[in-house]
């Protein structure tokens, strides 16, 4: 209990938890294999479900894509540090990946994601990323802000340039098999990757029950994917909740920065 309180204040504070060695070996072999597979079947279509992003590899819609997605998703020591976030009333928003090209010259701007600013009800967006390689200094990790998440603002209300660095990021780095779980109100961004190797991670996203998914998740996975899943599987992903389908369904598809 005196750990889980540490690590809760850490993600209240910094607004990010990095867990080192979170993943098993067998589990983060599996995650790779399928993420490969997937990036090689879907070629230049990957992650056109949700947004491509110049300078990366995307996919989209992986709750649909492999049994391996699924288990990420009701991982309960994530789910328990997600609740720090949002509260016990949440939901899955969408469940990414996202490889950073080698040799790339494009880095994400500073952004909120869902350009979400805190309302009276508290925090409503909670980001966890799933390392699938070495996360270093030099292959394209995440900076962020620490503490910016309590600002109540967006970074392009203050900072007139958001690509440039600022001067209290640090870099989100760790070994593969580490997660990070992120309050994604967060001013945060990945930056480029200057190696000659791929950078690969999956995104689980999360927010608060009131608020719309960032990807309609009972439009977009098949009947045949949702007459598998269990009960705390359809309800994360809020597939018989009626309140969902009228925040979720006719939103246009939403991110902190990718028009």
């Amino acid at each position: 209990m005196a750990f889980r309180s540490i690590q809760q204040r850490e993600l209240d504070e910094a607004g990010f938890l990095v867990l080192p060695d979170f993943m098993s070996s067998a589990l983060l072999d599996r995650l790779r294999a399928r993420v490969d597979q997937l990036l090689s079947l879907e070629a230049d279509r990957a992650g056109s479900e949700f947004k491509q992003e110049p300078g990366c590899r995307r996919l989209a819609n992986l709750i649909e894509k492999g049994t391996v997605f699924r288990e990420v998703l009701v991982e309960p020591r994530i789910l328990d540090l997600v609740s720090c976030v949002l509260g016990r009333e949440f939901k899955l928003s969408s469940m990414n990946a996202r490889s950073a090209n080698p040799h790339g010259n494009r880095r994400q701007p500073l952004h909120c994601d869902m350009n979400a600013v805190r309302d009276a009800a508290g925090y409503w967006v909670c980001n966890t990323v799933w390392m699938l390689d070495d996360f270093t200094e030099l292959n394209g990790p995440i900076r962020a802000v620490p503490g910016s998440h309590r600002s109540g603002q967006l970074p392009q209300e203050t900072i007139p340039d958001l690509f440039a660095p600022h001067p209290q990021e640090v870099l989100l780095t760790g070994s593969a098999g580490t997660v990070v779980v992120m309050n994604a109100h967060l001013w945060h961004g990945g930056i480029e990757n200057q190696t000659a190797y791929p950078r690969r991670a999956v995104h689980g996203f999360y927010c608060r029950r009131d608020k719309p998914q960032q990807q309609y998740q009972r439009g977009l996975l098949s009947p045949e994917i949702q007459a598998t899943l269990t009960s705390p599987m359809r309800e994360l992903l809020a597939l018989d909740d009626a309140m969902n389908d009228g925040l979720s369904a006719d939103v246009p598809v939403r991110s902190g920065f990718l028009k």
